[in-house]
């Protein structure tokens, strides 16, 4: 599990035990920890690879008896829509507590077997106090980075379910599923198909768990051919939507557990001469910029990222002070967002 504080600036071995270890001098090894350029790949990789083996950790360039005053806040992409209300929230919570954040995109780089190394080494370099990652997950060597580092971190809407022992901040996944599926019943569709993530996800399968739960609550037959999953792309979801369109008994409405998602269903219904919420009715899920942006405005469950981000924030001031809360996963509740893309069901549908 990872323990709030700061790096340990006396564990460890010394700079030249690397460097001789290496093969280099102190002078080269420092330049390899203190991220300089002026490095030959070769010998970079030789000294890094004597940091990881020998547990090397590096020293903050902070007075650690200060109040922190730097957290960090690493995104997937600040291209993403959702970034940038979790960068809203993490700002204004950041600003209210007095604290500056540095925001960072974790691009992998070609290299999925071990810690970004630019960013990673960064955090404790510029003197970092903790982390926020709005990522859907982190590497075995990324974790055991941070626990090494003694970096006190929060993970914010995680797609997998993070060790035990990682605090996470996250949306009352399914709660979202069971209203979106509870709208739909309450226009009286019983033929309602879920298109999910291809993959299994901590949030994915709650929001198909809880869009399960309505219909057994209601008591309408859950059907396996109804439930269907796409890849992350509107493409992927589009393709699964024409294979519902293809059973015999076509859905007539979809619950989709992604606007972008939902945005896949609308372009395969306009292929097919099909309109929204006439021939079908289309719930989302994100409540994204772009969900207002399809004809119709589309009907979808509003996840608080904003709220998310800022309540992360809280808990890592906390963790830097010493204290860990006393649960791991905090959800915040999600709602409807009607507007007009759901209907009750046409006539002989």
């Amino acid at each position: 599990m990872v323990r709030p504080g700061r790096a340990d600036v006396t564990a460890g071995p010394t700079l030249a035990v690397v460097a001789r270890a290496a093969g280099v001098s102190v002078p080269t090894a420092s330049k390899v920890v203190n991220g300089r350029q002026d490095v030959a790949p070769e010998t970079r990789r030789r000294v890094t690879e004597a940091l990881d083996r020998l547990g090397y950790i590096r020293r903050p360039r902070f007075d650690t008896g200060r109040v922190p005053r730097l957290v960090d806040l690493v995104v997937r992409s600040l291209e993403e829509t959702g970034s940038g209300a979790v960068l809203h929230g993490a700002e204004e919570a950041a600003h209210d507590a007095g604290l500056e954040i540095v925001v960072s995109a974790a691009a992998n780089r070609g290299r999925p077997d071990g810690p970004e190394r630019d960013w990673l080494d960064k955090l404790v370099l510029r003197g970092s106090s903790g982390v926020l990652f709005h990522l859907a997950e982190l590497s075995e060597p990324q974790y055991a980075w941070l626990e090494r580092h003694r970096v006190p971190f929060v993970m914010v809407d995680p797609v997998l379910e993070p060790p035990a022992g990682v605090v996470s901040v996250g949306a009352a996944n399914w709660q979202g599923g069971v209203t979106a599926t509870e709208h739909l019943l309450s226009l009286g569709h019983e033929r309602i198909a879920v298109v999910t993530g291809r993959r299994p996800t901590m949030s994915g399968d709650a929001r198909v768990a809880g869009y399960r739960s309505a219909l057994a609550s209601a008591g309408v037959r859950h059907r396996a051919e109804y439930v269907r999953r796409a890849g992350p792309d509107a493409a992927a979801a589009r393709r699964r939507t024409h294979e519902l369109l293809d059973l015999p008994e076509p859905p007539t409405a979809v619950f989709a557990c992604s606007d972008r998602t939902a945005l896949g269903v609308y372009e395969a219904l306009a292929e097919r001469g099909l309109r929204v919420p006439d021939d079908m009715s289309v719930v989302g899920f994100d409540d994204l910029p772009e969900s207002r942006w399809p004809t119709p405005p589309l009907t979808t469950v509003r996840q608080p990222l904003s709220e998310m981000a800022a309540t992360a924030l809280r808990l890592l001031l906390r963790m830097m002070d010493g204290h860990h809360p006393e649960s791991t996963r905090t959800e915040l509740s999600t709602r409807l967002v009607e507007r007009a893309s759901t209907a009750r069901p046409g006539p002989g549908r």
